[in-house]
């Protein structure tokens, strides 16, 4: 976050460059300790509030290398060392894989966080006149960035969760019927729990060009009730879930989810 600290700060001084360290320190602090709680958050990483304040001010000492004449090459591995051992700090080190996850999502948050203040900075600060963009010397202040930079974090960490858990529910299905194998979307539906002859019952949006004999299964929901057309399947391979024989396949275009092509029986989920 150390590339927009000077512009943010000449703006905030009214542009005399006075440069004040402890103001500078303490907002790469700031930037650093709201990165490194996001990972904990998203990675529900078990850490001590401790250790991702002294993992933040490591952090916040990147700014200190400005101040003396060294190359972009080796400003750029000071930064690298220093988020390094930053996140070892505040996460500890058990494995390769959990360094790894640790140290991705710090970067990719950190990319986010300076993506959207660029964004929101030159989308009040340039303007233009046809194809020629300068800009009208605004900028973001001290207080707007640390006000519009937890709300960016935590808007990012609602949108994970949502997602994840979204995520979570759709799974890659191989559909046998007869000598054809259809490779689909399915996702989970705990709502779906319709079984025939005790077996289940899945949903799809496809049409039935299928010359599979038609079967006609009763079903009851909260908007009423009718006749569903089904036909038999071999087997139903759900990746991740397991292999269901002698599942019946129901076609309905009333369901729509994005990605979706089966909607799977929740009854699926306790039979791995």
């Amino acid at each position: 976050m150390t590339l927009y600290l000077g512009h943010f700060f000449y703006n905030l001084f009214g542009g005399d460059m006075t440069v004040y360290i402890d103001g500078l320190l303490f907002l790469n602090f700031y930037l650093d300790f709201l990165l490194l709680l996001t990972v904990v958050i998203i990675l529900k990483r078990n850490v001590k509030i401790f250790r991702v304040i002294l993992g933040a001010f490591i952090g916040s000492l990147t700014i200190l290398v400005l101040f003396f004449k060294i190359g972009s090459l080796e400003l750029f591995f000071i930064k690298i060392y220093l988020s390094f051992l930053m996140c070892i700090v505040c996460f500890g080190y058990k494995n390769l894989k959990s360094f790894l996850a640790n140290i991705g999502l710090f970067y990719l948050v950190s990319i986010i966080l300076g993506g959207f203040l660029y964004f929101i900075n030159n989308s009040f600060g340039l303007v233009h006149e046809g194809m020629v963009f300068f800009n009208n010397g605004f900028s973001l202040n001290i207080f707007v960035l640390l006000i519009l930079s937890p709300l960016i974090l935590f808007i990012y960490i609602k949108q994970m969760k949502f997602f994840k858990v979204k995520v979570s529910y759709f799974y890659k299905v191989n559909l046998y019927i007869g000598k054809k194998v259809l490779n689909l979307n399915g996702y989970l539906d705990s709502g779906n729990v319709l079984t025939y002859k005790n077996r289940f019952v899945i949903l799809t949006n496809i049409d039935n060009n299928f010359r599979n004999k038609k079967i006609y299964v009763p079903y009851i929901v909260i908007g009423g009730s009718g006749l569903l057309e089904c036909i038999r399947v071999r087997k139903v391979e759900v990746i991740g879930l397991g292999v269901f024989e002698n599942v019946y396949l129901g076609f309905s275009k009333d369901f729509k989810v994005g990605g979706a092509d089966l909607l799977l029986n929740g009854l699926m989920k306790g039979e791995e």
